[in-house]
């Protein structure tokens, strides 16, 4: 390998210095620009010798003195922040097969942040619809955040990646949590590595989303309306809240002013919201929705079954052990 960890490096078509972070493979780098980290293949980069070298020395002229209030503010840099919104990437990783033809052996995951937002998020990908690895972390304004490596051939068992961010800074104006999912085919996948070799690109990528939703106007829709009026439903769901599969009950995730509240009061509170997120999934036509109640004494547990035992939209639920919430959880699946 011709470059070694540490390395400075002059990128070929901006000719801008960077360090050697990462050996992906005898073909492609990682490397660091202030700050920013992208991979690079071997042949796009050189030592920056010769350019130091082969450079004119500049005089710079004295300056007279500046103060603070007259200085000219510099622009952020937008070089790196060609696309809006957040993206899940993908980096392949290349080896040779016995016929010395490249294969991809692994895919490196990515999720890159192209807002200034700071977005928490809780991150899990399922194969064949179970759950095979979950994280919790942050990603910060022009970042990009590296999840987890993939074998190729598992890549061929539906990979389903699901995301629920939030703002770190919260904004009332805008949603308390948003709900991202992206699928991927085998077909749609050699496709996207087709053209990004055709490309000379070292990545692909898919968009989470643009921006980050406004907080809606709640409508929840009165399924016992008496009346015979028919609802729009496609008219509603644009004022609902973003769906939510997974629900938490615990009190303080719920209000932040819940200490000194007698336990009639905070069941009523938690009763409520299970109500309201309820209906929010019928109206979102969700197929099942996760209740975290926890276990304690097991009276929140016992009131929400009672409940779903009188819906009707309701086809099953279970109170089973979950990886994620043990026994504190109960999954709702629902019959439309």
């Amino acid at each position: 390998m011709k470059y070694q960890l540490g390395d400075i490096v002059l990128l070929l078509h901006s000719q801008e210095e960077g360090e050697v972070v990462e050996i992906i493979n005898d073909k492609m780098v990682l490397i660091d620009i202030d700050g920013v980290r992208f991979p690079v293949y071997i042949d796009q980069i050189d030592f920056p010798y010769f350019k130091r070298f082969s450079e004119k020395k500049i005089v710079i002229p004295k300056k007279e003195k500046v103060y603070v209030d007259s200085l000219k503010k510099e622009e952020a840099s937008k070089k790196y922040h060609v696309h809006s919104g957040v993206w899940l990437s993908f980096l392949p990783v290349f080896d040779k097969d016995i016929f010395e033809d490249d294969v991809v052996e692994k895919f490196k995951i990515y999720l890159l942040n192209q807002t200034n937002e700071a977005y928490d998020f809780l991150y899990q990908i399922k194969f064949k619809g179970s759950a095979d690895f979950h994280l919790t972390n942050t990603v910060l304004p022009f970042n990009e955040f590296y999840l987890h490596d993939i074998p190729f051939e598992e890549m061929n068992d539906a990979p389903k990646f699901d995301f629920d961010f939030s703002l770190v800074n919260p904004n009332k104006k805008k949603a308390s949590h948003f709900e991202a999912t992206f699928k991927i085919k085998a077909k749609q996948l050699f496709r996207n590595i087709e053209e990004m070799k055709f490309k000379n690109e070292p990545t692909f990528s898919f968009i989470l989303f643009e921006k980050y939703p406004d907080q809606s106007e709640e409508v929840i829709p009165d399924y016992n309306h008496s009346h015979g009026d028919l609802y729009d439903l496609s008219k509603v769901k644009q004022k609902l809240e973003p769906a939510r599969s997974v629900v938490d009950l615990h009190i303080e995730k719920l209000t932040e002013n819940w200490k000194g509240l007698s336990n009639f009061e905070i069941l009523t509170i938690q009763l409520s919201n299970f109500e309201r997120f309820y209906q929010l999934a019928i109206a979102h036509r969700q197929p099942n929705l996760i209740v975290i109640h926890g276990i304690g004494t097991g009276k929140l547990r016992n009131e929400i079954h009672e409940i779903l035992k009188t819906k009707k939209e309701v086809r099953t639920f279970a109170n089973q052990y979950h990886r994620d919430f043990g026994f504190g959880a109960t999954e709702i699946f629902f019959q439309y």
